[in-house]
């Protein structure tokens, strides 16, 4: 009996991973799953064997785990199997058993936060194959160790507050995980604030991770964006560690009233004049500029009773027109791009002569723009083209028009009414990048990262606050790079991670806040480069350089065409000018220049004896019917001084030999012939003479050897052949 509930409390001990002060028992232990142990109440049929507890990521492997017996045969005769995932399940390999002394082992790193927990049955087996025991359970916990880093959600988290808001006030809420057991310190996640501004105006929950205002005193015109810097550590703030920023923009509120530049200001204007200009008053608001905190209202408080002034707010400078309305004019407004035929106004005379019956007529007498159309019966006057913004006659958004009225009383009499419509914003133009080209550091902890703005033609509120995206029609772009909003209209660039030095093309989609909104997909041409220590770009660092590199795709395509069709214009006179150079030198030569290789041979052989045999071209005496095309020679043959002058009738043309056995008979005929001849200096051997083919261009040599001087040799047919013999018809030629 001592010795069963010794053995359970080893079991007991060993799931908990306690040690017993008990001589002999150690862990891990040996387990008798299988052995049967007396009591008053109903027998059970074999232990339940506690958890087995690992941790992970252990490295002294293998690693014995526990031992297994059965109590039925002595050792040797039982044979032990384990069977489940890590065994003979994936992942396969994890754990095995020795077969005779039922010693299981741990044989590869665990991983918890890929398996908490493998569920194996053990089976003994006699030697016989025959089951001893009934399969029992081991389950064998993985317990966790501190291995993974938390994570925040976000790099960069982004808030909004009103300027002047009290303590207490929620901003934004940071947000982090961890992969490991949340049951454990491992995971028990602290938020603290590591860096801010002074005096330190926001606090941070450790537990949940909510940003609140601490302190009164935000003002933006002041500070209008905070950037904060965040981390997160799990087990409870002293364990690993990870960082994130929290930008938080101010939102304006109506808290500076508008002040003029100067305490009076000095106006002047003709007499008799109306719906002109005067001059404009100049005021400062320090609320958000185009915002309606900032938009001015003037008022003329006295020193006009009968309300000869009027003075208006220009929407773009926040000055005050003030303008003579003697005469009240018909103001209306228009949004631009206003289609034509739109009804403007109607303008309507009464007559106060109602004794006679008259007929009233409306025309235009000042319509600089030709806007406008005047129904001459009704007075309702209409668009009749689109309403262009960028007219030189729209004065601070306003267009002003001359409507005369007249009866057809004898004398007429005119009547004028003036006219003044105001053109109003609409959003039709989508916000630009700028700059679109800019470098950062390859590196991504190096440099402060790539102020990015934007620009929108539009007038408030049709502009800022811009929204600024990577593409999603590139999604790839996100895991390399982030944009993160410092303001209403700018955003910063950073990388992610490490990248290729060199150009990089980015997509971005820019939005305005219009109604309805515009936006714009834009190219941004970032180059990567090295940094030194103070963030910039070190000398020949990058792979291209912006500058030289924003091309747009557009203009690249223009200046390519250029080049092509420069080319293509070139070939035409390249082509021409080559074909008549041919036909020059061909005409000057007559064919020399084909076959001149063909017929002028090597002559450094000058009678070396019968022995020498290389003097002779072979190749030609095998195919001589490849000269038989030649043309016959240019121009008179040469005056031969060295032979005897006689009429004697050339001989007729030998026929070519048509195989190579009948070359010697060839030659053997042609030595006849030269022995016969009286035309030919009595010194002429056959030893000199070699086989040049009919009709050579170049005559005969042989009068070089035996002339007595320069003097005696005719040079006269060098100016027949060609420009490249010219010199030398000018140095030997007859003068």
């Amino acid at each position: 009996m001592e010795t069963v509930l010794l053995l359970a409390l080893g079991l007991l001990a060993q799931s908990l991973g306690l040690s017993l002060g008990v001589p002999g028992l150690r862990m891990p232990s040996t387990l008798f799953p299988w052995r049967r142990v007396p009591t008053l109440g109903r027998v059970r049929r074999a232990w339940v064997i506690p958890p087995i507890s690992v941790s992970e990521n252990q490295k002294r492997l293998p690693y014995l785990l526990v031992q297994i017996k059965s109590d039925k045969q002595e050792l040797g005769s039982v044979i032990y199997s384990i069977q489940g995932p890590g065994v003979d399940e994936e992942p396969r390999g994890m754990f095995s058993i020795d077969k005779f002394t039922g010693k299981v082992f741990l044989n590869a790193m665990l991983d918890r936060e890929k398996t908490d927990r493998f569920r194996l049955r053990a089976f003994a087996l006699d030697l016989g194959g025959s089951t001893l025991e009934e399969p029992t359970d081991l389950e064998i916990v993985v317990v966790d160790q501190n291995d993974n880093r938390p994570v925040f959600r976000q790099e960069v988290f982004t808030g909004q507050v009103l300027e002047g808001a009290i303590p207490g006030t929620y901003v934004t809420r940071a947000e982090a995980t961890d992969a490991d057991d949340p049951e454990t310190d491992n995971a028990a996640l602290r938020y603290s604030i590591l860096e801010q501004s002074s005096p330190q105006l926001f606090s941070i929950d450790e537990h949940t991770g909510e940003i609140r205002t601490v302190q009164v005193g935000l003002d933006r015109e002041v500070v209008a964006v905070y950037n904060l810097s965040l981390q997160v550590a799990d087990m409870s703030g002293d364990g690993l560690t990870a960082t994130a920023s929290a930008i938080i923009s101010l939102e304006d509120v109506n808290d500076n009233a508008p002040e003029f530049t100067r305490d009076e200001f000095f106006l002047e204007t003709s007499e008799a004049i109306s719906g002109v200009d005067v001059g404009r008053l100049e005021v400062e608001d320090r609320d958000l500029p185009g915002s309606p905190n900032w938009a001015a209202k003037f008022t003329i408080l006295e020193g006009d009773p009968d309300g000869h002034f009027a003075i208006r707010t220009d929407p773009k400078t926040n000055e005050g027109v003030l303008s003579v309305v003697k005469e009240n004019p018909l103001r209306t407004s228009l949004a631009e791009g206003a289609a034509p035929r739109t009804l403007v106004a109607t303008f309507s005379a009464r007559d106060p002569d109602t004794e006679q019956l008259q007929r009233l007529s409306y025309f235009k007498d000042y319509d600089p723009e030709d806007w406008l159309q005047v129904d001459g019966a009704t007075g309702q006057v209409q668009t009749q083209r689109v309403l262009s913004p960028a007219s030189p006659f729209l004065k601070d958004g306003w267009y002003r028009a001359i409507i005369l009225v007249h009866d057809n009383a004898s004398p007429p009499c005119t009547a004028t009414g003036t006219l003044s419509i105001e053109i109003l914003e609409v959003n039709d133009h989508a916000p630009e990048l700028s700059p679109p080209s800019g470098s950062l550091c390859s590196e991504p902890d190096q440099g402060s990262g790539l102020l990015l703005g934007a620009m929108d033609e539009d007038l408030p509120p049709h502009g800022a606050p811009f929204h600024f995206q990577l593409s999603p029609r590139v999604p790839e772009l996100a895991r390399n790079w982030s944009l993160s909003q410092i303001n209403m209209s700018h955003t910063r660039l950073r990388l992610r991670h490490q990248v290729q030095e060199g150009l990089h093309h980015l997509s971005l989609l820019l939005r305005d806040s219009g109604q309805p909104p515009q936006q714009r997909e834009q190219l941004l041409n970032v180059t990567v480069c090295r940094c030194g220590h103070d963030g910039a770009c070190l000398p020949g660092a990058s792979a291209l350089r912006v500058g030289a590199a924003g091309i747009s795709l557009g203009a690249l395509v223009i200046m390519l065409a250029s080049v092509t069709l420069l080319l293509l214009l070139s070939l035409p006179v390249v082509v021409l000018t080559r074909f008549r150079q041919q036909s020059w030198d061909k005409g000057l030569l007559q064919g020399l220049q084909d076959d001149l290789r063909d017929n002028i041979l090597n002559y450094d052989e000058q009678g070396g004896g019968e022995e020498d045999q290389d003097a002779y071209d072979i190749s030609q005496l095998r195919h001589p019917t490849h000269l038989a095309a030649l043309s016959a020679p240019l121009g008179r043959p040469p005056l031969r001084r060295d032979a005897p002058f006689v009429r004697a009738r050339p001989p007729p043309p030998r026929a070519l030999p048509t195989s190579a056995a009948d070359i010697v008979d060839f030659i053997n005929s042609g030595l006849e012939a030269a022995d016969s001849d009286l035309s030919v200096p009595p010194y002429d051997t056959a030893l000199i003479y070699d086989y040049e083919g009919d009709g050579s261009v170049a005559g005969t040599l042989s009068s070089i050897l035996s002339s007595l001087g320069d003097e005696d040799q005719d040079y006269s047919c060098l100016q027949d052949w060609g420009p490249r013999f010219a010199r030398l018809a000018d140095l030997y030629g007859p003068h």
